[in-house]
């Protein structure tokens, strides 16, 4: 009986306290490069999510609830040997408190995204050297990822994790690939890691922590003050637009909550929102249509 016993509690232990940090789902879509024999791209697929779930990406413990929803659809446009031309859509969302609703944290599409690859290549990360675009920047958005989602929980709670993914950058920049420098245009990894660590920009971790853990997470217990707690989060984010208009942290954080808002404030309890949306209406313009949706 009692090595039944251990044996239950072995797995109990092995699956409770030994979980890597991410749930990922990989989409490799290879249609546009009109290459027939698509094995290398199946395989691809198969070691990115494989890359991605099974590596140690922090030093803390996970249970397998805690992990943390994200998908990658990688888009590759054209192949030639061992050089893809690509762009790479990441998302990744964490769950509310007391309800079965996953909110989104992050909403990018990297535009930037060539790289190199020969099949069965092994996909290992090491944030001391720039030894591939491919998983350099797929460490890069796991790394704010982490970020993110641990600024939704706790105040100052992601630094460390933006922190890695600035080695990542300044690692990368000696490589000639997109995305990585200051020069490389105004919708980069850099950009938004620059932000993402910028004291200019320190409100931001401020808005994403009322917004989800004072506000998203307490609207199954109360509605409308956590309805009032996320306008109070967004209005917040005018400082930031008043310093630097259209800033791409902003436009990111808009690409991946405009309809959540939308939707928030059009159903429920009503709370005062002249004020927000005149807010969101300056600060994000090309989100006209979700502001103007909004009922109350």
């Amino acid at each position: 009986m009692n090595k039944y016993l251990l044996l239950i509690l072995s797995l109990c232990f092995s699956t409770t306290f030994f979980a890597q940090e991410f749930n990922a789902q990989v989409v490799v879509n290879a249609e546009q490069t009109n290459v027939s024999n698509l094995q290398v791209f199946k395989t691809l697929e198969r070691s990115l999510t494989e890359f991605i779930n099974d590596t140690k990406w922090t030093n803390k413990v996970y249970a397998n609830q805690e992990r943390i929803d994200c998908s990658f659809v990688l888009i590759i446009s054209s192949a030639d040997a061992d050089t893809f031309n690509a762009t790479l859509q990441v998302q990744a969302s964490r769950p509310v408190y007391g309800s079965s609703y996953s909110t989104s944290i992050y909403n990018y599409n990297d535009r930037q995204f060539n790289f190199n690859y020969r099949e069965f290549q092994p996909l290992v990360f090491n944030p001391n050297s720039f030894d591939s675009n491919l998983i350099s920047g797929i460490a890069f958005h796991l790394y704010t990822i982490l970020g993110l989602d641990a600024s939704t929980f706790s105040k100052g709670g992601g630094n460390e994790y933006y922190a890695t993914a600035k080695q990542i950058v300044t690692t990368a920049a000696s490589g000639n690939f997109q995305g990585w420098k200051a020069t490389d245009g105004n919708q980069s990894r850099y950009q938004l890691n620059e932000a993402l660590i910028s004291p200019v920009f320190s409100t931001f971790h401020t808005v994403m922590y009322e917004y989800h853990r004072n506000g998203l997470d307490l609207m199954q217990e109360n509605p409308r003050e956590g309805k009032a707690k996320i306008a109070e989060a967004v209005n917040m984010l005018k400082e930031i637009n008043d310093r630097r208009p259209n800033s791409y942290l902003l436009r990111t954080f808009f690409d991946t909550k405009a309809e959540e808002i939308q939707q928030i404030f059009s159903d429920g309890p009503s709370v005062p929102i002249d004020q927000l949306v005149q807010n969101l209406t300056r600060m994000a313009p090309t989100k006209r249509e979700n502001w103007a949706k909004i009922k109350f």
